[in-house]
């Protein structure tokens, strides 16, 4: 599982090429998405939904904060976004669900730390 949040936190810091790569490899067809700010479905929504993100905030990253909890199909976990080698100035905790092929299936996001 630990493996499964590294890729999910890679897909978050990829541009366009790898983006597409990692969501066909690690992501379910009918993946879910959602989180204070978003509710989409489907590779295609979870890509521009990253895109999104990476936009509003160019060249901050995703890095994990802390360890991962997990059992069964599901981890949980929070991570930071900010500029690399930096404290994150965002801070968030998500709960990932996997599906039989253990690709994600279902995220759900919480926002703990945002700037005001």
């Amino acid at each position: 599982m630990n493996d499964i949040v590294t890729r999910y936190l890679d897909t978050w810091n990829a541009t366009d090429e790898a983006l597409t790569e990692l969501l066909a490899t690690h992501w379910a067809d009918d993946c879910v998405y959602v989180d204070p700010l978003a509710e989409v479905q489907g590779r295609e929504a979870v890509a521009a939904t990253i895109q999104a993100v990476r936009a509003q905030f160019p060249g901050f990253v995703f890095t994990p904060v802390g360890d991962v909890d997990t059992h069964h199909q599901q981890a949980r976990f929070q991570w930071g976004l900010g500029p690399a080698g930096e404290e994150p100035i965002i801070i968030g905790f998500d709960v990932v669900v996997l599906d039989d092929d253990q690709r994600i299936r279902d995220v759900r996001g919480f926002l703990d730390k945002v700037p005001s």
